[in-house]
């Protein structure tokens, strides 16, 4: 079992930046893969960003590539969303979330969910 703690969403104006946190309880968070996803009302979660227990191995979805960062520190149990340069269109809920298998950009593939920090860009 992995419980997810999202934090750090706020208020930016358009071109600045925001670090999210996702901290994990439980003994075998080295095992997972984590990933970022976020949400606008009437849309289906999106795919943001994935990283393997490694760390050295990373996916973007194609609209954040060289804007966003994800990393992770197995030691404090902790997986970080860096995002620069930030877009009115990047305005959503985002949601970290843990997997035991490979990454994935499905959602459904997800078995544990944080619950979700509200980013607002403003233009």
């Amino acid at each position: 079992q992995v419980q997810l703690v999202n934090s750090g969403g706020g208020f930016v104006q358009a071109g600045g930046s925001l670090r999210l946190s996702c901290a994990a309880s439980g003994r075998t968070f080295r095992d997972y893969v984590m990933a970022w996803f976020r949400q606008v009302p009437g849309k289906e979660r999106e795919f943001v960003a994935a990283i393997r227990w490694s760390g050295t191995t990373t996916y973007y979805a194609d609209s954040v590539k060289g804007r966003f960062t994800i990393s992770r520190d197995n030691a404090k149990k902790t997986v970080y969303l860096q995002m620069n340069s930030l877009k009115p269109e990047d305005t959503a809920v985002y949601y970290c979330a843990a997997d035991r298998g490979d990454p994935s950009e499905i959602a459904g593939r997800y078995d544990y969910w944080g619950q979700g920090t509200q980013v607002t860009v403003s233009s």
